[in-house]
């Protein structure tokens, strides 16, 4: 009879551990899907305070090699031209895993340091930029990656991003303001986002739906407005390039 009741007790609580760890990992299906990976997410804090630190050092050491900028009112052509120019130089200075810039999406809160690269381990940092796109200012295709529930999650809520919203990208060689205008899904494996078709666009890209990734989910910015470093002077893209832009 012993033997029967010690049994019983021992079933009754492998059942009691079960249904409580069985609650605990529900609670914790509830926190990720609804905010991020706690555990992970600690460690992107960490990484992102020292690539903001190394940013900062980096940028004013790139800040200090660009001339000084001229008193006169420039032509928005002649502003684009030299803004590509050191876009161009930034970029060839960069090496996978280090910071590239500064990301803000106000709709859903985002601040984080762009890391350079879309390697498993620089997505771990923060928001990866593809190196085979260009940087702000180029005039062409840029092309940045985050994860959506884990690692900070900087793109959880990408979905949230409007039509009309801003979303501003800092460079050591300038600060660059561009629209949200169009959001779609594509397969994992269409690399047709990846292709460049001459006209600057900022591309967001995280996998869909979350947990999963058998699809992106893309958000597509067009350029309206940049900032160079060292001025005061905003320069605002014409109208009719924005709609151009949009149309397509």
């Amino acid at each position: 009879m012993k033997t029967r009741g010690s049994a019983r007790r021992v079933a009754r609580l492998v059942g009691t551990l079960l249904v409580g760890a069985g609650v605990l990992v529900l609670i914790w299906a509830v926190i990720v899907w609804q905010w991020q990976d706690p555990f992970t997410a600690l460690y992107t804090h960490f990484e992102q305070e020292h690539m903001a630190s190394v940013y900062k050092k980096h940028a004013a050491a790139f800040e200090a090699r660009l001339p000084a900028p001229p008193k006169h009112v420039r032509s928005l052509a002649s502003v684009e031209k030299e803004i590509a120019k050191e876009a161009a130089a930034y970029r060839r200075s960069l090496s996978t895993g280090e910071p590239v810039g500064r990301l803000k999406i106000g709709r859903i809160g985002l601040n984080m340091i762009v890391v350079q690269g879309t390697d498993d381990a620089s997505l771990k940092k923060g928001p990866g930029h593809y190196v085979g796109t260009a940087l702000p200012g180029q005039g062409r295709l840029i092309y940045v990656a985050g994860h959506r529930t884990t690692y900070l999650a900087p793109f959880s809520h990408i979905n949230d991003i409007r039509d009309g919203d801003y979303i501003s990208v800092e460079m050591p060689y300038g600060s660059f303001t561009y629209r949200a205008y169009r959001h779609y899904v594509v397969p994992a494996d269409d690399l047709a986002v990846l292709v460049n078709h001459g006209r600057e666009i900022l591309r967001l890209q995280a996998c869909h739906p979350r947990f999963f990734a058998t699809h992106r989910y893309i958000v597509d910015a067009r350029l309206v407005a940049f900032t160079p470093t060292g001025t005061q002077q905003a320069y605002t893209l014409p109208s009719r390039a924005i709609a151009a832009v949009k149309a397509r």
